[in-house]
């Protein structure tokens, strides 16, 4: 009878049946573990991965003397000795004598499991792997501890310290409906040349896009503010105080998320004022984009909902204004909760940032997260479609620093007209009085 050799069984079934093959309710013992070093086959000398029915032997002579014994082989030895050596060289020549030394070895043939319980075990081993990945969290298979730790420490401060209810929003200023030029600020009512070019400025700026607001009460009523009609730019001042306690309202729910990160906390002082500085804006954006719906224009705060007032009828002209075009790009990439607090995080640990001085390890933080970002996408997104996501993201937050330095320079040109800003925005954009 002609056993089947042991290189007919590929690498994927030796893998496969290792734990299968191994006595039933003892796990096979490694090779390395039982002295502490590699050990070789009691029959042919080969490197051995364990003991396998009670001898310790290699993946090619345990599976030898499984199937001699499950088929009952009647051997003889070809040259009539039944003495011959067995080594890793000569070990196929004559499988009467390798038998032979597997029995002398120690080898057990009740030891061996029924087809039946080698399937049973097998189907065991499937089940539990299958759990093992079903109970990891996204992302877990590709990404580090340290990452994990990292993506888990991101969460938890973003839940601690953004709720997308709004709920705590409260005490805010809301918008009049203008009547008269009285909330204009006296210096405009009569420009001078240099006040009115400032102003057109301010127009330009600001005016060609129009915000409504809507204002759910808890007893189900609802208030509608809607800007004037004919856009004169009267009602940039109407909306800068509810503007200001939003934006003043949204700047300390990340000032406190930062604070949470241990790694933001093991900086200086001053580099973590630095840092704030420069990203809160960014974040603020990053943030604003989860609640953003872009079907219908409406940033949906939970009792707040701010639209997009757009008189062509169309956000062909919307997308002109780069702020909102950021928003549409980036909602068009629907984003795993992960990845939004990911790109925060890339943000917040800018090296160059004004007044930075720890910048190599601020460089090494980020690199870090954008590393983490890259790993995670290649893990949750596998797809063709999502290949240049990574660098799509790096791109729109490129286009998110273009634009902060842009808002700040209109910040400041209002404020130096009309002085609107929170204390909290004042510090950090650096206002000064006079």
């Amino acid at each position: 009878m002609e056993v089947r050799p042991e290189e007919s069984w590929n690498h994927a079934d030796l893998v496969r049946c290792k734990e299968a093959d191994s006595t039933p309710g003892k796990p096979a013992i490694n090779a390395h573990e039982r002295d502490g070093g590699p050990q070789i086959c009691r029959v042919c000398g080969d490197k051995a991965t364990g003991y396998h029915f009670n001898v310790m032997t290699c993946e090619g002579c345990k599976g030898f003397f499984r199937r001699a014994m499950k088929r009952n082989a009647r051997l003889r030895c070809p040259f009539r000795k039944g003495t011959c050596e067995i080594t890793r060289k000569t070990r196929r020549q004559c499988q009467a004598c390798r038998l032979r030394k597997c029995l002398e070895s120690g080898m057990k043939k009740e030891m061996i499991m029924s087809d039946a319980a080698v399937e049973q075990r097998r189907a065991l081993i499937r089940r539990k792997k299958r759990e093992r990945i079903g109970t990891q969290p996204p992302g877990a298979k590709g990404l580090t501890e340290e990452q994990r730790m990292m993506i888990r420490e991101l969460m938890d401060a973003q839940k601690k310290t953004f709720d997308i209810t709004f709920s705590h929003f409260k005490n805010f200023r809301l918008p009049e409906v203008l009547s008269s030029g009285c909330e204009i600020p006296e210096s405009l009512q009569a420009p001078s040349r240099e006040e009115a070019a400032r102003w057109s400025q301010i127009r330009k700026d600001l005016c060609s896009v129009k915000l409504s607001l809507q204002l759910r009460g808890e007893d189900g009523s609802i208030w509608n503010y809607k800007p004037p009609a004919e856009g004169s730019g009267k009602e940039i001042f109407s909306l800068l105080p509810h503007i200001a306690d939003l934006s003043t309202y949204m700047f300390k729910g990340i000032i406190n998320f930062a604070k949470v990160i241990s790694h933001f906390r093991d900086l200086p002082i001053e580099d973590q004022i630095s840092l704030l500085k420069g990203a809160t804006f960014e974040l603020c954006q990053l943030r604003c984009n989860t609640v953003f719906n872009a079907e219908t224009g409406t940033w949906e705060c939970g009792r707040l909902s701010y639209c997009l007032e757009d008189p062509a009828g169309g956000i062909q002209q919307l997308l002109l204004e780069p702020l909102l075009k950021f928003h549409y790009m980036l909602k068009k990439l629907q984003l795993h909760k992960e990845e939004y607090v990911l790109m925060q995080a890339i943000s917040l640990f800018s090296p160059d940032r004004p007044g930075v001085v720890q910048r190599r390890v601020v460089d090494q933080l980020q690199e870090q997260f954008a590393v983490t970002l890259k790993v995670y996408i290649e893990c949750n997104r596998p797809q063709p479609a999502h290949r240049f996501l990574f660098l799509k993201i790096m791109a729109i937050l490129t286009e998110l620093r273009s634009i902060n330095a842009e808002h700040t320079q209109r910040l400041l040109r209002i404020q130096d007209i009309h002085p609107f800003a929170t204390p909290l925005m004042r510090e950090l954009f650096n206002i000064t009085d006079g």
